[in-house]
């Protein structure tokens, strides 16, 4: 379900981190190389960058498939980012919610994305909205489980918690209500990429100190790409890149 990517490094055209790669975003819509859960995904796409100076990230959405848009073959020729996250959708189930349904979702200085399914949706989710307010319940900017998953993970960070605990405890809360559960997560707030490997392909590609990539699969052969292990948080800035084991919930 779904694929997505976040880098951060130097200035790129959004054409040169998306489009150009021989295995670019733009190509996984149709032909993803590892995606284990579905073949196309058409069912919208989004992309959030960080302009320069500005930490409030702009995004461009559609409803759907990237390779039917003409505006955004233009728009990725002109546009450049140091840090860009995007993702191409494939719909756990049909909806209405369109472009609103697409990542990037935002917040504030933050973008997110999701990679998977919550099982059982949205009866097994039931118990764990009661963990949030009712202004982030009547604020969910779609009725899909990735808008969910993006209220649980944005209520622990505008509580205190540092990303990769918000990541690490959404992530096993979620497994332990909805076993079977896929949640490979993305997040960044334009100068840090925080993700998590649970039950699809995720991997990294580093070049220390100078710019850092995250995707569900590599866009090249390059053979510096590196496979994140399953049930795994990963934290990364242009100089590093830190992997934890998640635990499974008891």
């Amino acid at each position: 379900m779904c694929r997505h990517i976040a880098y951060s490094g130097p200035p790129l055209s959004l054409r040169q981190l998306l489009v150009t790669p021989p295995n670019g975003l733009y190509q996984q819509s149709w032909a993803p190389r590892r995606q284990r859960h579905g073949t196309v995904n058409a069912d919208g796409f989004g992309v959030g960058w960080y302009a320069d100076g500005d930490p409030v990230p702009a995004r461009y959405r559609r409803t759907g498939p990237i390779w039917a848009d003409p505006n955004f073959t233009d728009l990725a020729r002109v546009v450049r980012a140091q840090t860009l996250l995007a993702a191409v959708r494939d719909a756990t189930e049909a909806g209405a919610d369109g472009e609103a349904a697409a990542a990037p979702f935002a917040a504030g200085r933050w973008l997110f994305s999701h990679n998977g399914a919550v099982r059982g949706w949205p009866r097994t989710a039931a118990p764990l909205a009661a963990e949030l307010p009712a202004e982030a319940l009547l604020g969910l900017e779609a009725r899909c489980d990735a808008a969910f998953v993006w209220a649980l993970v944005l209520h622990r960070l505008t509580s205190g918690d540092e990303a990769g605990q918000a990541m690490a405890d959404t992530v096993t809360e979620l497994a332990a209500a909805a076993p079977g559960s896929r949640l490979n997560l993305l997040l960044t707030d334009g100068e840090t990429i925080t993700a998590t490997a649970w039950g699809d392909t995720l991997w990294y590609l580093h070049a220390p100190g100078r710019s850092t990539v995250v995707a569900s699969e590599p866009y090249d052969d390059d053979p510096y790409w590196r496979e994140v292990p399953d049930r795994t948080l990963l934290a990364a800035s242009r100089t590093d890149v830190l992997l934890t084991p998640l635990k499974e919930p008891q």
